[in-house]
């Protein structure tokens, strides 16, 4: 069975017990803190599930130097041929099973499922209330340094066609000036939506004609995803007449926007497309368009 979505810490232990080889199962922390970097890995070696492996926005989910990058902003994605090196090291091959989970609410793991999902990856799923659903459970944790990666294979993870959609911010340019312009959704807190704050970027406020869906009302207040039923009543009354599959997604910089996909994926609508680029790179571009 692939797991493609989400997976739940009861599955995920059923799923470690049935597999026969390291590669068939992957598991990746990827918690992180904006503020604070290294907290993400300080955090991972205090405890993890055990063998977990550690993916870190800034130095493996995003591009070091321009030439790398193909989008702007603050953690521009990095080239394809780039991320599948680093999976191959980690030793993630297409038969894997991916799972990624954090300790922020999908603020940053969601990053990687939607980066497999364009690779072409199907079975990647996020861990449904993360580390802490798994301990709450009972689930084998490990602490201290990370385990050293073997990888019999440094080019095992190909390339397949992308299962999710982006758009650069010239495309997204050009489809706001369309007479059927995509819908955004600005995935990030209300204040800093609305130009009140803004604590990263160096202008305040959204892109023009976006709407406002904090990324982390996906979730219940035990750290769960909402009920299919529940988010798609509540993405039904953000997005009102609009075409869900026009939706495109964004944040700040391309990362929190990534759960407000996937919860649209658990509702029912399918794959929606991200700009992930998002408010950093639009930000920054002389002249761009700002609502407050």
């Amino acid at each position: 069975m692939l797991y493609e979505t989400i997976i739940s810490a009861s599955e995920l232990q059923t799923l470690i017990r049935n597999s026969t080889e390291p590669s068939q199962v992957v598991i990746f922390d990827c918690s992180f803190d904006l503020g604070d970097p290294a907290k993400g890995i300080t955090q991972f070696k205090e405890i993890r599930i055990s063998g977990a492996l550690y993916a870190s926005l800034d130095t493996d989910l995003s591009a070091h130097n321009p030439e790398d990058a193909i989008n702007g902003g603050r953690h521009p994605l990095p080239k394809k041929e780039i991320f599948t090196a680093w999976l191959s090291k980690m030793g993630v091959t297409n038969n894997t099973q991916v799972i990624v989970y954090d300790r922020q609410g999908v603020n940053f793991c969601g990053r990687l499922w939607w980066m497999l999902k364009w690779c072409g990856h199907p079975a990647v799923a996020v861990l449904d209330g993360g580390l802490k659903a798994w301990t709450q459970l009972g689930g084998s944790t490990q602490s201290g340094e990370p385990t050293k990666v073997i990888a019999t294979n440094t080019h095992s993870f190909k390339l397949g066609t992308p299962l999710v959609q982006m758009l650069s911010i010239e495309e997204l340019k050009s489809g706001l000036a369309s007479q059927s312009p995509p819908t955004l959704v600005d995935a990030r807190a209300t204040p800093r939506f609305k130009g009140e704050v803004e604590p990263l970027d160096p202008i305040a406020g959204h892109i023009p004609g976006a709407l406002n869906r904090p990324f982390n009302t996906n979730l219940s207040a035990e750290g769960f995803f909402k009920s299919k039923e529940e988010l798609r009543q509540e993405f039904d009354s953000v997005l009102k007449n609009a075409e869900p599959s026009s939706v495109v997604h964004q944040c700040g910089s391309g990362v929190s926007a990534v759960p407000n996909l996937l919860a649209m994926v658990i509702a029912g609508y399918g794959y929606t497309t991200l700009y992930p680029g998002s408010w950093s790179e639009w930000s920054r571009v002389p002249g761009a368009p700002v609502e407050r």
